[in-house]
This record gives C-alpha cells, structure tokens and sequence, in this order.
C-alpha cells in the first residue's frame, strides 16, 4: 500500500488513537442505535442527511464509505439493505470493525485496507460515497474527491461531513474552538496542523467553500445541499477542542450532499 507522506502520519497517529474509539464504536454498532451524526451525536431525524425518505432508501444499494475508521456508518447501511465496502488505512480502526462486524454477522460489509487517496477498486461501482470525519477529513481533497467521484455510478451520491469552515478558521494552534477571532488566513487554506499540540501528529484538510465548489465541478459533482450543523440546546461532547456555547453561534461542522453528474 503506497501512501502519501501525510496519509502515513495520519495512519500512525491512527493506531495510536483506535483504543480511544472503541467504546464508541461499540455503542454505534449496537442492532438499537440511533443514527446520529458528528461530536454533537446530531440525530439523523433533525439533520436529514440521508433525505426524507430515510436511510432505507439505500436499500438493495452498493456503498462505499471512505476513512470507514471504525465501520458504524458501514453497520448502519448494511442494517438498512446496503453491500457496504469500508476503506481505511489504520491497522486499529479496522480491527475493531472486523471483530464487531463479525459479533453482529454484518455480512454485506467488506472491509479493505487502502487509502481513500487511491481506492484498488473499479470505476462506476458504487451508488453511495459516504464520509463522517474520514477521508474528507484526513485525505488530501484534490486525491480523495476525484476518487470519489470515479467511484461512483453516474446519478450516484456523495455524502460528507468535517468541521465547518468557521471553526477551522477560528481554532487555536491547538485547535481549540475557544475564539471569535480569525486566528488564519481563507486564502490558500488546504493542509492544517496543530503545532502546539504535542500529541497530535495528523495532518488535517480543509478547503474554502469556493474551493470546494471549484473541484465538485471539475469531478462532475453537482452539489445538492450544504447543511451547517447547529449544536443542539445543552449539548455536550467528549472532545474537549468543541466548544457548544460557540457551536450554538456558528457551524462547527457542515456536511455536503452532492450528485454525480449522469452525462
């Protein structure tokens, strides 16, 4: 497996986190739990990422979810009639989808070990690209987008969710979200770090929502939806960067739902 210099970091770093994740993902794979989404577990029924009808549109659908991580988004397709492939390059993280997905006998998911930069698999091959805080995160979007887009079938969807464009700008140099003030420059954003925290060796993405458009376009992805999520009334969070009392004021996260083109 060829990686990219940040995608090697971003795997280490990885490893060393994926005990951190495990009893989440326990609680996320569970037959009785909900779907939320993001650090504020926004529930599916108020943020309608999957639209109207629901997550059991996807039934009878081919889905790919990419950075899959721990697997719960793939857990939650796959309960809903999807054939779900997870793509993730941490040895941690797919260990601990392997072992719950076999204790649930979620057999309609495939896990691979890749980067999401450059995915072994066919062109056209899936109905649904999917990614919470994974490859949209941790991928360099110029890789991961054009993939996710040859991926696709024509009439497929993306679907992603990462820290909105605000708390990016906002954070800290140990990203933390406890400023309203800019602390760097929109213009030529893309790789981000966190220098002063001695912990965190990962190499983060983030692009201007211009930018964003720009290569959507350039892939032939036509955006359906930009949603900025709203942090619920006394929300709480396990990660001690998030902020509710400036997550109620501004997005701290935002997800795109977007389609490819059929031409």
């Amino acid at each position: 497996m060829d990686l990219t210099a940040h995608a090697t970091r971003n795997r280490d770093q990885w490893n060393a986190w994926a005990g951190d994740y495990v009893a989440s993902a326990e609680r996320n794979w569970a037959p009785d739990a909900k779907i939320t989404w993001g650090i504020w577990d926004i529930p599916e029924s108020e943020a309608k990422l999957f639209g109207p009808a629901g997550i059991e549109r996807f039934s009878g659908s081919v889905a790919v979810e990419l950075g899959s991580g721990a697997g719960y988004v793939s857990a939650w397709l796959a309960r809903a009639g999807a054939r779900v492939t997870g793509i993730d390059i941490s040895d941690g993280q797919l260990a601990t989808a392997r072992r719950l997905q076999e204790q649930h006998t979620l057999d309609n998911i495939t896990f691979i070990q890749a980067s999401a930069e450059a995915v072994p698999l066919p062109d056209a091959s899936f109905d649904l690209a999917i990614s919470e805080y994974g490859a949209c995160l941790w991928c360099d979007p110029y890789l991961w987008v054009p993939e996710a887009a040859r991926l696709l079938k024509p009439g497929g969807e993306l679907i992603f969710l990462t820290n909105g464009l605000l708390a990016t700008l906002c954070a800290n140099p140990q990203g933390m979200q406890d400023t309203e003030q800019l602390q760097r420059p929109l213009f030529g954003l893309h790789a981000v770090e966190w220098p002063l925290d001695e912990d965190d060796n990962s190499v983060e993405f983030h692009l201007p929502h211009g930018a964003w458009i720009d290569l959507f376009h350039a892939n032939g992805l036509r955006v359906e939806r930009l949603v900025e999520l709203q942090a619920p009334e006394g929300a709480t969070t396990r990660y001690t960067w998030a902020n509710p009392e400036w997550a109620r004021k501004w997005p701290s996260e935002e997800a795109w739902l977007l389609r490819k083109d059929r031409a």
